[in-house]
Formats: structure tokens, sequence, C-alpha cells
């Protein structure tokens, strides 16, 4: 390219050629939207994470303060509803050790009654009901049992026997400790 000093142009180039500068937005750009119309970074990125953590933020959980979880809302953002309240905190009451623990137990209870039902599958109906009966008896010794898999119900029943005793008394005690304070436990 050659300058020309008389038309102050450089090769048939007008001389009135803008140069605009244009500053970054923060945006990219999408080819006939204006920058408005685009979304902000923060909502880009709460987008990708919810895409990424979307499957692992859904599974169901226990929570510690029981099966209440929030609802998530179409902005990301956490919606307790009537749960979140003040008024719900005093209708449901402060914590409670004695139904913490029972709650922990319901938990091994239910493990429990599962691997009963598995090791009694072992053994016929008949032998399950006979031994059943026979631990009915509070005296029973598990060394009475010479069969391995009679020992292993036997071990089993008496576990779970023995959970929803104690998870009885700590519902008791608490109730009788909530009923007393004019609390609502249960």
């Amino acid at each position: 390219m050659k300058y020309n000093e008389d038309e102050d142009a450089f090769d048939g180039l007008p001389t009135c050629v803008a140069v605009q500068v244009e500053r970054d937005t923060g945006y990219g750009s999408v080819p006939g939207l204006e920058d408005e119309e685009l979304a902000d970074p923060e909502e880009l990125e709460r987008q990708v994470m919810i895409a990424e953590w979307g499957p692992i933020l859904t599974l169901p959980v226990r929570s510690c303060r029981g099966g209440i979880r929030p609802a998530i809302d179409e902005f990301g953002n956490l919606d307790w509803g009537a749960f979140g309240t003040v008024d719900f905190q005093r209708l449901r009451g402060a914590f409670d050790k004695a139904r913490y623990k029972a709650e922990k137990l319901e938990e091994d209870l239910r493990m429990a009654v599962i691997m009963l039902g598995t090791v009694s599958a072992r053994l016929p109906a008949a032998v399950v009901t006979r031994l059943q009966e026979r631990l009915r008896n509070p005296d029973i010794d598990l060394d009475s049992f010479t069969d391995e898999a009679e020992h292993g119900c036997a071990r089993w029943y008496l576990r779970v026997r023995g959970l929803r005793a104690r998870i009885r008394e700590l519902r008791e005690f608490s109730y009788r400790r909530g009923a007393s304070s004019g609390l609502r436990l249960w």
C-alpha cells in the first residue's frame, strides 16, 4: 500500500475511515442477538453446575432432622416452603437425643430384618416357624442350636426382637419427657 499525500488516503481508501473502539462487556457475542438478551456469566455458571451436579443433588438422602428436603426452584435457590418457618420449628420441638437414637436404631432394625429374611430363606418354612416358637421363650440359649443356619436365624431373630424393644423404650421415654414439658415430640 502506498500513501498518497494529495488525496490523504491509502491507495483508493477514503480518508474518513473511522475506527470504532469496542469495549468488552463480559459477554460472548452471538450474531443476531443484543447483549441484553444474553445470559449473564453467573447464570451460565449456574446452568453448568446444575447440569454437572444435578443427578447427585437429586439422590434421596435422609437428613438428620427428618425426611423433609427443600425444593430447588428454577433459579437454583432453596425453597423450604412452610418447613423453613418459625412456626414449624415451634411445633416440631427441639432436638431430642432419645428420638434421634431411636431413628438410628430403626435404620439398624431395617438392616437386621433384611438379614433375618436372607438367613431364614435358607430354611424350610416349617423349621422357621418351629424356631420362632422356641425363641419366644426368654430363657433360650443360642448354643442350643446345633445347625449353623438355625443358629444364624436365631441370632438375627433375637437381634430384631432386641432392637424393637429398645426402640419402643426410647420412644416411650421421649414421649413421657415431651408430655411432661408440654411439647409434642412424636
